[in-house]
C-alpha cells in the first residue's frame, strides 16, 4: 500500500459513502478481520447518516502520530442535520486498525499534554533510563523527587496492549500524571515503554511470549537500579501496576521476593479472555441502533476465549482462533495464573483502588473478588472512586472509550491516596473499604 495515511482515509471514506463495506473490512489487519465484520460496519455507518443526514461536504483530514506507533486520519464530515468525524487508525504496516464515527470537535489536532495541577516540576527532575540489556532491554524514565533522600519509590506497570511508558491515550498521560503527582510528593517514580512497545516486532516473531516475560524482565531491572541509587530507600522500593499490569503485579512480585508493597489500579480478576468478551458485549448496549451487528462479534470472540479454556489447546492451535491474534503459548501460560490466590501468599501490603464507572475492570466482578479472595489478609487496604472510570478519570454517566478523546487528569484524590499510602500509611494498613 503506497498511499499516504490521509489518502487512505479518505478512500475508506469513499468506501463507505458508496457501500463497499467488504473492501473496507479487508483493509483491516488480519487478526482483527473476525472481530470487524462488514455487517457491523455498514450498520454503524447507516446509523450514523440516519441521525445525521446526507453528507453535504468533507473537510480537509488531519493527520497524527499516536501511540503505540500508529498514524490517526481524522476526516471532519458535515451533514444536513449535523456533523460527525471519520476516525481512521493505521498501524505501520498501513494495515487498519480501527475505525471510528465520533463528534465533529474529534477533528481538531490532539492538545499537548498539560502537567496536572497538583504537580510541581521544580520539585523533582526526570533522568532517561535502560532497563535490562540487549537486544530486548526497554527505556523508561525515573522521576526523582529533589533532596537527598532516601526517598520512597514505586515501579509502574502499564495495562495490556503495546503501551509506552505514560500509558498514553489519545491527549491523556494516566502514568506521567501519577509519576508528577507523586514526584511531587517527595515519591520516585520509575515507568518504562512496555517491551511490545519498544520492540513489537520482535515480540511478534516470538511465538513463545508469555506475560511473565511481558513484564518480569523489566521490572527486575527496575528494581535492582532503584535498589542501588543513592537516593532511594531499597527497604520502600513498591510496584504498581494498571489494569493488567495490576492483574500481572501479584506475580512479578512474587517472582522477585522484593518489593516492600504492591498498589492495584483496576486490576482485573476475572480472566482476561472473558473480561474482553465482557466488554464487547457492553460497548454494544450502549448503541441499541447497532447491538444486533455486534453479536457476531460477540460470538466470535467467545469462540476464541473458550478455545483458550479447551484441554486441547496446544502450541500448534492456530492464532486466528485465539483472542487479538496472540499465540497460544501466551494463553496456555497465563490461564495457569490466579492472581488472587498469588496476591494471597504475599506477606506485603496491598492497596486496591477501583474506579465505580470502570467497565473494563468491575466493582461487581472484578474487586468483589479481590476482596473476597483478600479478605483474611489484615494488611489489604481498598478504596472506590465512584465517579471514576479505567483510567481514574473522573466523569459522570456510562463510561465509554470517547471519555479518553478529551484531556483528563487522574483523579487528584488517586494520587493523594497513593502517596499517604506509600508515606505514612502502607505497613499499617488494614482491611477497608473508602467510598471517596
Amino acid at each position: 500500500m503506497n498511499e499516504t495515511p490521509s489518502e487512505v482515509g479518505m478512500a475508506v471514506l469513499e468506501m463507505a459513502r458508496a457501500g463497499r463495506f467488504d473492501e473496507v473490512h479487508d483493509l483491516f489487519a488480519l487478526q482483527l478481520r473476525p472481530l470487524v465484520t462488514t455487517e457491523a460496519l455498514e450498520q454503524g455507518w447507516n446509523a450514523e447518516l440516519e441521525r445525521l443526514g446526507p453528507i453535504v461536504s468533507v473537510g480537509e483530514p488531519v493527520t497524527e502520530v499516536a501511540p503505540p506507533r500508529t498514524t490517526v486520519v481524522k476526516i471532519p464530515i458535515e451533514c444536513e442535520q449535523g456533523s460527525m468525524t471519520l476516525v481512521i487508525s493505521l498501524a505501520a504496516t498501513g494495515e487498519l486498525v480501527g475505525i471510528q464515527l465520533a463528534p465533529l470537535s474529534a477533528a481538531k489536532p490532539t492538545s499537548p499534554w498539560e502537567p496536572p495541577s497538583y504537580a510541581s516540576p521544580k520539585t523533582f527532575d526526570e533522568h532517561d533510563v535502560t532497563l535490562g540489556s540487549g537486544r530486548l532491554a526497554v527505556p523508561g524514565t525515573l522521576s526523582l523527587p529533589r533532596g537527598s533522600g532516601p526517598h520512597p519509590a514505586l515501579i509502574l506497570l502499564a495495562g495490556s496492549g503495546p503501551m509506552d511508558r505514560d500509558e498514553s491515550i489519545g491527549p491523556n498521560k494516566a502514568f506521567k500524571d501519577l509519576a508528577w503527582g507523586l514526584a511531587s510528593h517527595g515519591i520516585a517514580v520509575l515507568r518504562f515503554d512496555k517491551v511490545t512497545f519498544a520492540h513489537a516486532n520482535d515480540v511478534r516473531q516470538k511465538t513463545d511470549f508469555t506475560s511473565v516475560e511481558e513484564y518480569a524482565p523489566a521490572a527486575a531491572a527496575g528494581a535492582k537500579l532503584l535498589s542501588e541509587h543513592q537516593a532511594i530507600d531499597r527497604d520502600r522500593i513498591f510496584l504498581l501496576g494498571h489494569s493488567f499490569g495490576g492483574t500481572v503485579a501479584p506475580r512479578v512480585a512474587a517472582g522477585e521476593g522484593f518489593f516492600a508493597g504492591i498498589i492495584i489500579l483496576a486490576g482485573g480478576a476475572e480472566p482476561l479472555h472473558w473480561s474482553a468478551v465482557r466488554q464487547v458485549r457492553y460497548l454494544a448496549s450502549l448503541n441499541p441502533e447497532t447491538a444486533n451487528a455486534s453479536a457476531a462479534v460477540v460470538e466470535t470472540m467467545t469462540k476464541q476465549a473458550s478455545m483458550v479454556d479447551n484441554p486441547e489447546l496446544s502450541l500448534s492451535t492456530p492464532t486466528a482462533e485465539l483472542p487479538f491474534g496472540v499465540p497460544a503459548a501466551y494463553w496456555l501460560d497465563l490461564r495457569t495464573y490466579d492472581p488472587i490466590a498469588v496476591a494471597a501468599t504475599l506477606d506485603c501490603p496491598i492497596l486496591i483502588l477501583q474506579g465505580g464507572r470502570d467497565y473494563q475492570a468491575t466493582v461487581e466482578g472484578d474487586l468483589e473478588r479481590w476482596k473476597d479472595g483478600l479478605a483474611h489478609r489484615s494488611n489489604v487496604t481498598v478504596r472506590v472512586y465512584p465517579s471514576d472510570n479505567h483510567m481514574f478519570f473522573s466523569g459522570s454517566g456510562p463510561s465509554s472509550p470517547a471519555e479518553y478523546e478529551s484531556a483528563h487528569h487522574v483523579d487528584p484524590l488517586v494520587v493523594a491516596d497513593i502517596a499517604t499510602w506509600v508515606l505514612t500509611g502502607a505497613v499499617k494498613s488494614r482491611a477497608d473499604v473508602i467510598q471517596s
